[in-house]
């Protein structure tokens, strides 16, 4: 029986982020992509959301390679945890390697890793797959498409991509190689479906660099200007129009420092001579001769400029008047973080301009007649959206329909569904071990599911420790029972129900006494069961209880 080729996303499919898919065929794997998640609002503590990767650790000794799209934390942030448990040769263009590294560095990983340097035009062969990289325009520099080739056929796998006529540096989207793949016979195509839903073209980069005109020509003011760290191409603008009208420009938030640094050493971003100054000298300089390029377009409490709005920047303090640009549009989940620094901007008397009082933001994400112009050149006999939720995979299949792919030859994946294809076949098949693995701290899986419950627990219903001092001899109770609570009530002011709570917690002790009962965990379940029922009955509220018996 011939060999198929197995696609598995696992990530990146009905969900935002965390994007990453595996190909497999005759004993080899390649993996694309490696990116992480952001929390949802009820993961308390939670810092960042990775894909599980139990079957590449199963399978660690087939993987050929890994390679990236891009450098985007959806992409690539979920490389450094990933990298612990197996490690594989990593392919990347120049800027998406730059970016790697500082990652790598931070968590001590780089002396091991395997990075592989490769440009728009190379062909790696890794196993039986040859993978080709094909010019892309995004939001960051040195985005690519790849073209996956094995035995089996031809995968287009686009990435995050939108077809920009007008480039901020490097040329439009190789749409010529796409085309010339479409004419050799492509077998399946997953596409990026995160802009489907919009109708018409995503406008070029250079839209906004005629918005930031406007707002720094006769601006006595002082220029605040918040963009995305890794749209290198965005802060060329703002640099080149802070030039155009005298301004020097000062850098502030780590991560935009780390990627205008690499920019700068791949040559991405051109930066005038002495044009740079360091934030600490800003003071020394007219306001209508300083712009400030800061983090913090998304409201990240511990951004740059979340901490220059609450006065906690130890270089920039607001001031009246101060006109503050935000050039990005909010990450759904975000706005009401962009919404809490916005609002404390206008109290201390700046002036905010954002995406609604001009273009001073485009997407990297291509629109529907870009999404119809790729099927168009590609023509691919399978077609599998991805990079989105429900709405938009739905959304891109009626589109990939529309452009004559047969519905029969539109498969709709899900994270850890294994689809298989030969020549004249795909279908979805078993599943693989998959889902989120969650990053606290330094713990990488160690809150599961139950961990995440209470934490839920206790931020709604809050806790209450009952502590009692038991006789190592009679069993009986020496002391106790004592209360202690947390996010449940103010104790002061519900001193009765507290007393209640405690002659509750007594009476149940006094049961199990008279029951001749001395398995601590069976008293601790009965005093934890009467208090719950009481205190449902008397509050509608249900607090984590903890009973705690000492012996004495």
């Amino acid at each position: 029986m011939a060999e198929k080729l197995k696609i598995i996303p696992l990530g990146g499919l009905n969900e935002i982020g965390k994007n990453l898919t595996v190909y497999e065929y005759g004993g080899d794997i390649i993996v694309v992509d490696v990116g992480m998640g952001f929390p949802d609002d009820d993961m308390y503590g939670i810092d960042v959301v990775i894909p599980d990767v139990s079957y590449l650790i199963k399978h660690q000794d087939k993987i050929r390679g890994i390679f990236l799209t891009h450098g985007h934390e959806d992409h690539i942030g979920a490389l450094p945890y990933v990298l612990r448990s197996f490690n594989a040769p990593i392919y990347a263009t120049p800027m998406t390697l730059g970016l790697v590294k500082l990652k790598l560095e931070e968590h001590k990983l780089l002396d091991t890793a395997k990075l592989i340097t490769c440009e728009a035009g190379d062909m790696i062969q890794a196993g039986k797959f040859s993978v080709e990289f094909i010019h892309a325009n995004h939001s960051i520099a040195d985005s690519v498409s790849f073209a996956i080739k094995c035995p089996i056929g031809t995968v287009v796998h686009t990435g995050d991509f939108k077809i920009d006529p007008t480039p901020i540096k490097g040329k439009i989207m190789d749409l010529t190689r796409l085309g010339q793949l479409g004419k050799e016979g492509v077998l399946a195509m997953l596409a990026d479906s995160t802009n489907v839903e919009r109708p018409g073209h995503t406008r070029s980069e250079r839209a906004v660099g005629a918005s930031f005109d406007v707002l720094f020509k006769n601006c006595d003011e002082r220029i605040i200007v918040t963009t995305f760290a890794s749209n290198v191409d965005r802060i060329q603008q703002i640099i080149r129009v802070a030039e155009r009208y005298g301004r020097k420009v000062a850098i502030t938030g780590r991560s935009m420092e780390n990627s205008i640094r690499v920019a700068t050493e791949l040559g991405y971003t051109e930066i005038p001579e002495g044009i740079l100054v360091d934030i600490n000298h800003i003071k020394s300089l007219p306001k209508n001769k300083i712009c400030i390029i800061t983090t913090g377009s998304q409201g990240e409490p511990m951004s740059a400029l979340s901490r220059i709005a609450y006065s906690t920047h130890k270089q920039v303090e607001i001031q009246p008047g101060d006109r503050i640009i935000i050039s990005a549009s909010a990450v759904p989940g975000n706005e009401s973080a962009v919404n809490n620094v916005i609002n404390e901007l206008y109290r201390k008397n700046a002036e905010v301009v954002n995406e609604f009082t001009g273009t001073l933001h485009v997407s990297g994400h291509a629109c529907q007649d870009e999404l119809k112009i790729i099927h168009a050149l590609v023509r691919p006999k399978f077609f599998i959206p991805v990079h989105g939720e429900q709405r938009q995979l739905k959304t891109h299949a009626r589109v990939a329909q529309e452009m004559g792919t047969p519905s029969n030859n539109v498969i709709i994946g899900d994270v850890g569904r294994v689809i298989e294809l030969t020549p004249n076949s795909a279908q979805l098949a078993g599943t693989v071990p998959s889902g989120r693995v969650f990053v606290d701290g330094y713990g990488v899986g160690d809150v599961g599911s139950v961990v995440l419950r209470d934490r839920r627990h206790l931020a709604q219903d809050g806790m209450i420790v009952v502590v009692v001092s038991l006789s190592g001899i009679t069993g009986e109770l020496v002391s106790g029972p004592d209360l202690i609570t947390r996010g449940f009530v103010y104790v002061k002011e519900s001193e009765d129900l507290m007393e209640e709570l405690r002659e509750v917690a007594l009476l149940s002790l006094e049961d199990c006494q008279m029951r001749n009962i001395s398995d601590w965990a069976t008293i601790k379940s009965a005093m934890k069961g009467e208090m719950s029922r009481f205190l449902y009955k008397k509050t509608k509220r249900n607090p984590m209880i903890l009973p705690v018996i000492m012996e004495v």
